[in-house]
């Protein structure tokens, strides 16, 4: 499949449309689960992972484990998850869940947490690799295996499709054929859900984010915590702001080993502090987008 670049998108019309309760901002967090399923010298990968990891290049030489990494990566399993899952769960609030399968499959413990909430699940890859080095045949097994596995281990299956950083060229076509998924997320490219066409087929793809992401951390583009709180509550401000006259949707990029350590962790608190006297917004799943999209917007005439 060839993606066609889209540099107009809605421009100055987007649909004109309000979310449940009157809200004209829907706000939606994210928590990636990635940790037991990145590249790894065990699972025949020939290397390490080396990347979103606190030691920005690692010391240890090529093609040997570095057990720092690894050791790195298993605090957001054996610490970060829990602190961010009591976090929303004493709050009420609902989050969004990209599961890397392997994950999920090697620690069932907290797969069975998820599925004791209402969160939904988006496929963040069976393993979280590159997929744009992947060739179609491998990629379509791993869509397929990433759906398999995450409906055995939550059991229920996932509602979208989001790729490690960036899709291959062939990746959205194999998603929309493989015909289990309603939405991907492998675009950075708006404020809102919009309508794409794939096989002569419309498919719906829900905007992801890199910037209102606690990536930042380890990218080396904020320390602060202070400074990131302060980051997504003046886009959250702007936004709402916008969405009284053009509807608006904000996601916010989670990962239980950056924002689940302590003083990350009080940037996450300090935000959900503030969006709590918005009574004016929708707090929502990524799934719940999806489907009111569909349901208010349909394929064809808003595009």
């Amino acid at each position: 499949m060839n993606r066609a670049r889209d540099l107009v998108g809605y421009g100055a019309n987007p649909p004109d449309i309000t979310w449940p309760g009157g809200a004209r901002l829907a706000v939606n967090f994210v928590l990636n689960v990635e940790e037991g399923s990145e590249y790894s010298i065990d699972d025949g990968d020939g290397r390490s992972e080396s990347a979103l990891s606190e030691v920005r290049a690692s010391r240890i030489p090529a093609g040997s484990r570095d057990l720092a990494a690894e050791s790195m990566y298993e605090y957001g399993s054996r610490v970060g998850f829990w602190r961010i899952h009591d976090l929303f769960r004493d709050r009420g609030l609902p989050l969004t869940i990209f599961a890397s399968a392997m994950a999920l499959e090697r620690t069932p413990d907290i797969a069975a947490a998820i599925a004791a909430t209402d969160w939904d699940i988006c496929a963040h890859g069976y393993r979280w690799v590159e997929q744009y080095h992947l060739d179609p045949k491998t990629e379509a097994d791993h869509v397929a295996r990433a759906h398999d596995s995450l409906l055995k281990s939550v059991g229920r299956a996932p509602r979208g499709w989001y790729c490690r950083y960036s899709a291959s060229t062939a990746t959205r076509g194999i998603v929309a054929a493989h015909g289990g998924y309603d939405y991907d997320s492998d675009a950075y490219n708006d404020d809102l859900p919009y309508w794409a066409e794939v096989e002569g087929k419309p498919h719906l793809i829900v905007p992801y984010t890199m910037v209102n992401n606690d990536a930042k951390f380890l990218a080396g583009d904020v320390f602060s915590p202070r400074d990131f709180s302060d980051f997504l509550i003046d886009s959250f401000d702007v936004l709402r702001a916008e969405a009284q006259t053009k509807p608006k949707m904000m996601s916010v990029g989670l990962h239980s080993r950056i924002i689940g350590h302590p003083g990350r962790f009080a940037a996450l608190v300090r935000f959900l502090d503030h969006i709590a006297q918005c009574p004016d917004i929708w707090v929502c799943g990524r799934g719940d987008i999806a489907d009111y999209w569909k349901q208010n917007v349909p394929a064809g005439p808003a595009q």
